[in-house]
């Protein structure tokens, strides 16, 4: 059984369309990347897989549960990090990784054996009793990557993880995902940066107009082929930049604050 499968997934705000009947399969101990532009779809994608939005049609399985049917129990089982999500104002990062490790049942001890290792790996061990509104924005993203990954899920949804990361813990992170991949975990990564996509995924999803339209292993690519050469040909953007006819420019048809994305 795949990790993730859905079948024609629909959704719509209003009269702007974010999902268009998007089918996709992702396969245990894949990194599978959602690669599309502002306004594809690839959070509302997210959002459906984590039973946060109900789509207006179509069927998904996420680790054998239907997101739809049973919401809370298909987040149980996976970590989720959002793109523009940040920990509690009022919280330390300490007591907010006490309240995720509470939420996934795990023991205050164990909760902290793991905060002190994501706290040396991301360098923020002297930040974990300062309240996350005197965070930077770069430190608040390194606890929201920690607790994504605090309860060890065997699958996990991550919206643009090396947003407002310096070069070092970017590098840091990318090195824990495709390890933790390696360890036969499952990673879906969303993002509009082709070179990170093309860097950690073993194979790419390019979303488009709310559906999928084209799929790709990055390892696979010869000939001089480059993932962007696949993305740019995929969205219907010529060498020169422009949108190709009978392609809409989707950032102007769907904008991100309509489609979640």
């Amino acid at each position: 059984m795949p990790a993730i499968q859905t079948d024609s997934l629909r959704k719509a705000y209003g009269d702007v369309t974010a999902l268009d009947g998007l089918s996709l399969s992702v396969a245990e101990g894949e990194l599978f990347g959602l690669l599309g532009p502002n306004g594809a779809g690839k959070t509302t994608t997210m959002e459906v897989l984590t039973g946060q939005v109900d789509p207006d049609g179509g069927t998904a399985s996420v680790l054998g549960v239907d997101p739809v049917a049973e919401p809370t129990a298909a987040r149980e089982g996976v970590g989720i990090l959002p793109e523009k999500e940040s920990p509690p104002s009022f919280m330390t990062p300490r007591e907010y990784f006490r309240f995720v490790g509470a939420v996934r049942g795990l023991p205050d001890e164990t909760v902290d054996e793991r905060v002190e290792t994501w706290a040396d790996r991301l360098d923020v061990a002297g930040k974990l009793d300062t309240l996350a509104t005197d965070l930077s924005r770069g430190q608040q993203q390194k606890v929201m990557v920690a607790a994504a990954f605090l309860h060890e899920p065997a699958l996990v949804f991550i919206d643009e993880p090396l947003a407002n990361l310096d070069p070092i813990a970017q590098e840091g992170v990318k090195r824990f995902l495709s390890g933790y991949r390696e360890a036969g975990n499952t990673v879906v990564l969303s993002t509009h940066d082709v070179s990170v996509a093309a860097e950690l995924c073993t194979r790419v999803g390019v979303v488009h107009g709310g559906d999928l339209v084209r799929e790709v292993r990055p390892a696979d690519l010869d000939d001089g082929t480059t993932l962007l050469d696949v993305f740019m040909d995929a969205v219907g953007v010529g060498a020169d930049g422009a949108v190709e006819a009978g392609r809409d420019d989707i950032g102007a048809k769907r904008t991100e604050d309509a489609t979640h994305d």
